[in-house]
């Protein structure tokens, strides 16, 4: 590997070298020829062969001489300028294949060397920074998967070996069958909510806008959770505007509202409240969503929407963390906002903002 380094850098430096005498030689040679015709037919001087000849030859160790100098300078400033730039680069790049996405090349000094390679560096960085957060999340994603998926899996496995006893009471069957149910329903939801995750963060999932009434929307999803207020005694107040209209992705938008509907029934207590409520502004509809649960801190509501933060461990087996970075993800795309007041025993509001027609 060397000795090739070094035969290409001999070659290299021949063939500059010649390319050198050649561009010397034609412009001295053009230089020379001007001067003489100019210097003869103003002083009428008629020179001869010995003169010619010793002309020629100080031109010619003038050429060899220039060309060596050309070539020994522009090896200088390649090696500053260009050779030295592109081997860090290269080094750099060698490291980021390896795994090492903490590197980063230090900024070069912009006098003498080409802006473009500064321009380089910095698309680099901004690169390798960005890989490095990928690598980040990607390392986070796979251990929150797989802590997650303990709980369950232990749940169905525990259930499971208890219901392999002979001499088992019909009442534990139902309830060790159930806990398995509940079990492989909480992956099945956790399955279900990564892919549609991965989608949206990939751009797989288009919004396909249309006309509808937000009102009648959430309407039919709180219904959709009668049973639960139901069973819990939870009290429901609603205040929705009428003939609030959006042009957006019905189908994305209810992911919003059945996700922040769980959560509230989730963690109201029984005999709390749960209050949505729909107000229209000249440009927007406003749509909060509002329980008497257990709250949160102002530290862990600036996590709430960070994929499988949970920040409340004595719900950790009622959810996995993902419905809410799916909320955040969707309000995104559908050019939204969302934001969440909360304190500790007083409960939460959601409130998501969107342009209305």
């Amino acid at each position: 590997m060397k000795q090739t380094d070094l035969s290409h850098k001999i070659f290299r430096g021949i063939f500059n070298y010649l390319l050198f005498f050649l561009l010397v030689a034609f412009l001295v040679t053009c230089s020379t020829m001007l001067f003489v015709s100019t210097l003869t037919d103003t002083l009428q001087i008629e020179l001869t062969e010995e003169n010619v000849n010793v002309a020629a030859k100080l031109t010619f160790f003038n050429v060899v001489l220039l060309s060596v100098l050309f070539t020994v300078i522009d090896a200088v400033r390649r090696k500053f300028t260009t050779e030295r730039i592109t081997k860090r680069i290269a080094e750099a790049a060698k490291k980021v294949v390896q795994g090492d996405f903490s590197v980063r090349i230090a900024l070069v000094s912009r006098l003498g060397a080409d802006e473009k390679f500064a321009e380089i560096i910095d698309c680099f960085n901004a690169m390798t920074e960005e890989l490095a957060g990928v690598e980040t999340l990607r390392t986070d994603f796979i251990a929150n998967v797989s802590h997650e998926m303990k709980t369950p899996l232990a749940v169905i496995q525990n259930y499971g070996t208890l219901l392999q006893a002979p001499d088992l009471e019909e009442e534990k069957r139902i309830e060790y069958a159930k806990g398995i149910t509940d079990g492989s329903r909480r992956l099945a939801d956790m399955m279900t909510n990564i892919l549609k995750l991965n989608r949206l963060e990939k751009q797989q999932i288009y919004p396909k806008t249309e006309e509808y009434d937000l009102g009648e929307q959430l309407c039919e999803c709180l219904l959709g959770y009668e049973n639960v207020w139901e069973k819990k005694d939870i009290e429901i107040e609603t205040e929705i505007a009428e003939g609030v209209k959006v042009n957006t992705d019905s189908e994305l938008l209810s992911l919003v509202w059945n996700n922040l509907f769980s959560n509230a029934f989730k963690f109201t207590p029984e005999g709390g409240k749960v209050s949505v409520i729909l107000e229209a502004t000249e440009h927007h509809a406003i749509v909060t969503v509002k329980d008497t649960g257990c709250g949160m801190t102002s530290e862990v509501g600036t996590h709430i929407f960070e994929k499988f933060y949970q920040g409340d461990t004595s719900h950790a087996t009622q959810g996995n963390g993902l419905g809410l970075a799916l909320v955040k993800r969707v309000v995104d795309i559908l050019h939204g906002e969302i934001s969440v007041e909360s304190s500790p025993g007083k409960g939460s509001a959601f409130t998501v903002r969107f342009r209305r027609i």
